[in-house]
């Protein structure tokens, strides 16, 4: 069997945060770098729970309900705009949508 160590769990942590850094910084399409941005912080609440498990304290696992609580309500704005956006220029790719005026 398997022993998972607090250094597992880290390194998860920083291998999606890296994905989701790169897909950040490659990417053109909106939807894409939305997707990518939520990779990130999905993998600092896996380190909290991690570190907030290994070090035995429920202050970790409280502050990633609380993150996760406005995650849901930035997803919900995050993806109504992006609906928007796509609803008014018809497309969804970031260089083409260079001005927020028109």
């Amino acid at each position: 069997m398997l022993n998972v160590g607090l250094h597992h769990y880290v390194t998860l942590a920083c291998l999606l945060f890296a994905i989701g850094l790169a897909g950040v910084l490659s990417r053109r399409n909106v939807l894409v770098i939305y997707m990518c941005l939520e990779l990130t912080l999905a993998a600092s609440t896996l380190a909290l729970v991690a570190f907030a498990r290994f070090n035995d304290s429920l202050d970790g696992a409280v502050f990633v309900f609380f993150v996760l609580t406005v995650a849901a309500a930035e997803v919900a704005v995050g993806l109504a705009l992006l609906t928007a956006i796509v609803r008014k220029r018809g497309t969804a790719r970031l260089d083409e949508n260079t001005t927020l005026g028109h």
